[in-house]
């Protein structure tokens, strides 16, 4: 499977969504929604031992809710991780494997029943393999700090990335999914460019010959750099250079923060940009509890959503807190916006559609 194809699928999607497609919500939320205990250094990876088809059902629930994409229950799970639960390394990489053969089983199943019924509202959905920083490997929230340490350099980077990404690439996913990286140096070891052949990077996709294309979604704290307090241009500096990464990113943000970073992505990069913040509650990594902060219900979210598109972004989800409930909301957020630009054409419709973007306008200023 070609580059080119998995690029191809990837808009094919974003257009059969009227330009923008929608992306599922918390794993692990839903799975403590269901009474999967995930405290654990593992995280939501760890019902991939203890209850797969936990997993699988949560998928289905979010591609019942109106996701376009599944991202897989992997951002924890890696070699070392189940290595320290006692496991083999062949049986470690069986569950990376079974990540995405969980997602991709519950995609088909559902597009089965899906495609038989006349005028549904479904797209078959993409698979993204979740590959989580060095930091959500270390579980001590170093991934929303960027803070790793003198004695973490790329190379140790590239080396603890590689094998995972070996096995989920063999595994089948449609996408790759680079989520929460907190600093330049981990975004720096995917890009691709003979200005930095001599990277690790560079070794890393080169030599493995990875033929699909990715999304690297950096976190923030503040609202205007990466949480390592590296400015987002030297990061996107970086991804511009790589024709790999087919869309860059927010995920596990505060939503708050979100216009403002599509905004500035926009100006920093011609790629697609895709957002999925989290509810809004501040994670304790080290108490491993969630703190209440400025949160978004579901119906901010569908509200927000509008104006995130209208900003730039083609792909739009949620993370952590949120649940399939805010990515119904959303999907219906993103027909309404599909309504409103097909409908602005006709004059006596587009008075209205006016007096409601007015209407949404001052609503969000009160928000805000």
């Amino acid at each position: 499977m070609g580059i080119q194809k998995v690029k191809g699928s990837l808009e094919d999607l974003i257009e059969k969504a009227g330009g923008c497609a929608v992306v599922d919500g918390g794993f692990a939320t839903q799975l403590e929604k269901h009474g999967a205990t995930i405290n654990d250094s593992l995280w939501s990876s760890i019902c991939l031992i203890n209850d797969p088809d936990l997993i699988k059902r949560v998928h289905l629930e979010y591609l019942e809710a109106g996701a376009d994409i599944l991202v897989t229950s992997s951002y924890q799970a890696t070699l070392p991780g189940f290595v320290s639960k006692g496991l083999s390394i062949e049986e470690g990489e069986s569950l990376l494997k079974k990540s995405v053969k969980l997602a991709v089983e519950a995609r088909d199943k559902f597009w089965d029943d899906k495609k038989r019924i006349s005028g549904h509202s479904y797209n078959r959905a993409l698979v993204a393999a979740s590959i989580g920083s060095y930091g959500a490997y270390l579980a001590d929230g170093s991934e929303y700090s960027g803070c790793y340490g003198p004695n973490v350099d790329l190379d140790k980077l590239k080396d603890f990335h590689r094998r995972r990404l070996q096995v989920l690439v063999e595994a089948g996913p449609d996408l790759l999914a680079f989520e929460t990286i907190p600093n330049k140096l981990e975004a720096q070891q995917f890009k691709i460019s003979k200005i930095y052949k001599l990277q690790a990077c560079v070794e890393l996709l080169e030599e493995e010959n990875i033929q699909i294309p990715s999304w690297i979604c950096f976190s923030s704290v503040d609202g205007e750099n990466a949480p390592s307090g590296e400015s987002f241009k030297e990061c996107l500096d970086i991804i511009n250079c790589s024709n790999k990464v087919s869309a860059v990113g927010i995920n596990c943000a505060p939503p708050h923060f979100v216009q403002v970073l599509v905004q500035k992505f926009k100006e920093l990069t011609g790629k697609v940009i895709v957002v999925y913040p989290n509810s809004g509650e501040v994670w304790d990594g080290r108490a491993k509890r969630w703190l209440p902060s400025k949160c978004f219900d579901d119906d901010k979210f569908k509200l927000f959503a509008t104006r995130w598109r209208d900003s730039g972004a083609e792909l739009i989800g949620g993370c952590c807190r949120t649940t399939p409930s805010t990515i119904r909301a959303i999907s219906k957020a993103e027909l309404k916006i599909i309504y409103q630009s097909v409908c602005v054409c006709v004059s006596s419709v587009s008075f209205k559609v006016d007096q409601n973007q007015s209407k949404d306008e001052d609503i969000l200023h009160h928000v805000e």
